[in-house]
């Protein structure tokens, strides 16, 4: 927990998401590598799914790509594992109930310690029904990330209030996905967050541009962005490496000029 609080410090932070082997595990591997060398502070590594109930057609169809591809679990703990011996920021699972039930909780936890994951993310699991993981997070030492949406309203405190590593405010209704513009009231739904916590808060979902990602900046801790970066990796497959890069770098630029 220690390395996510450090990512915060001094700056806003820029969480990056991609989608476990796709188009393959090499490249993964090789984007994260590529995501921390260009200023991403976070990366987030969604475990495929076939059925990610929280995603837009964008990560739907890398999550399809990637299982068509035979990336498992395991599969990911071994590169997690690889990619942990040449970058040192925090790097977190996403992914869901059901595939953490079949492996098995205090299995599943057990190996994101042991391969050098600092936290998961998990959209189904609502807040009420917490203590499904809380326990096996807690022996093992992963940080479970809570998120609050414009929907969550009286919720707001009391997932705040026990929220670890950091807050994931989701910034529109609906899926993940690119959009166009961001009506949500993201100042007020962080201000009622920070009156029960003093942890960080990260605006996610639909961030896809420099511009909007220096707007998000300037009212929170830090910014997410997931399908921008996955329709390029959609887009170039194998050679998406550099223009990730690129497109992560002037995320990073935009961020610290909020």
């Amino acid at each position: 927990m220690n390395r996510i609080f450090r990512a915060f410090e001094g700056k806003k932070a820029f969480i990056a998401f991609i989608t476990g082997g796709d188009p393959d595990i090499e490249t993964t591997e090789q984007l994260i590598t590529a995501l921390a060398e260009s200023g991403a502070d976070i990366i987030e590594i969604g475990i495929p799914f076939s059925d990610p109930v929280a995603e837009g057609i964008v990560i739907q169809a890398a999550s399809e790509r990637a299982l068509a591809n035979g990336c498992t679990v395991d599969t990911l703990f071994d590169m997690v594992k690889r990619v942990r011996a040449k970058i040192d920021i925090p790097l977190l699972f996403m992914t869901y109930v059901n595939p953490i039930f079949a492996y098995g909780k205090d299995r599943f936890m057990k190996n994101c310690a042991g391969c050098g994951i600092d936290g998961v993310i998990v959209p189904d699991l609502p807040f009420e029904e917490r203590d499904e993981l809380a326990a096996d997070c807690a022996k093992h030492g992963i940080c479970r990330i809570s998120m609050i949406a414009p929907t969550s309203l009286e919720r707001t405190v009391a997932i705040a209030q026990n929220a670890d590593g950091f807050l994931y405010c989701v910034s529109s209704l609906g899926v993940t996905g690119m959009r166009g513009t961001i009506t949500t009231n993201i100042p007020q739904m962080i201000q009622q967050a920070k009156k029960a916590t003093s942890i960080p808060c990260a605006v996610g979902f639909g961030i896809a541009t420099p511009q909007q990602a220096r707007d998000m900046a300037s009212v929170s801790d830090g910014v997410i962005i997931g399908s921008a970066i996955v329709k390029l990796v959609a887009e170039h497959g194998r050679q998406s490496i550099e223009p990730v890069r690129r497109f992560a770098e002037s995320i990073r630029a935009a961020i610290n000029s909020a």
